[in-house]
């Protein structure tokens, strides 16, 4: 389990094929990210999806990523900054929301703009994902968890809008995000909880 507060942004920095139909192997810098209490086996979010450690080496730590995983995140694919984030032990504080690290779906960047002193990030989410939205309600964007100020239904799915303030830019990698980027995307662990109960049919 993860709070989706991001530790450290890392970097990509080396992708090695595992083979022709598999997946890859992805050589990690970490960054400010303490990586003394981690070990083979651990887990560390990579722009929100839960990743196994299967090798540690000073600042740097490997993960090998499956061909399924591939098809339905982003950003895992090629060079670059991702937001990092150890496991939470039982004692941690929940700054954010409890997050699984396992991605729902794939949402698209509509719009990301300057607004006074924050930013406005305009997403839009498939239509499976669509009833998981609500005003006020939590959302884990590339691994960072985040606060819905504004949601609406539109065709093939809803748009939901976010307010960042300049903290959240300067220790993440959204400042980097445009018009057009596919974004990695979990739902709140309790509204899809609350889905599953509603939707019971009882037998």
């Amino acid at each position: 389990m993860f709070t989706g507060i991001v530790s450290a942004v890392g970097r990509i920095e080396r992708i090695d094929p595992l083979g022709a139909d598999a997946g890859v192997r992805l050589t990690i810098d970490a960054g400010a990210l303490d990586l003394s209490d981690v070990a083979p086996g651990d887990s560390i979010a990579i722009q929100g999806a839960c990743m196994t450690a299967i090798g540690i080496d000073g600042g740097r730590f490997v993960v090998e990523v499956s061909k399924e995983s591939l098809s339905k995140t982003s950003g895992l694919d090629r060079v670059g900054d991702v937001n990092l984030e150890k496991a939470m032990r039982l004692d941690d504080r929940i700054g954010g929301h409890l997050v699984s690290g396992h991605v729902d779906g794939l949402g698209q960047v509509v719009a990301f703009e300057p607004v006074g002193e924050s930013w406005r990030l305009v997403l839009r989410a498939p239509a499976a994902l669509a009833k998981f939205f609500a005003y006020k309600g939590s959302v884990t964007v590339n691994g960072v968890s985040l606060t819905v100020n504004r949601v609406s239904d539109v065709a093939g799915g809803a748009e939901f809008e976010i307010n960042l303030i300049p903290h959240t830019i300067a220790v993440t990698t959204l400042k980097a995000l445009k018009a057009g980027d596919r974004v990695n995307l979990e739902v709140d662990l309790i509204a899809r909880y609350v889905e599953r109960m509603l939707g019971a049919d009882g037998s």
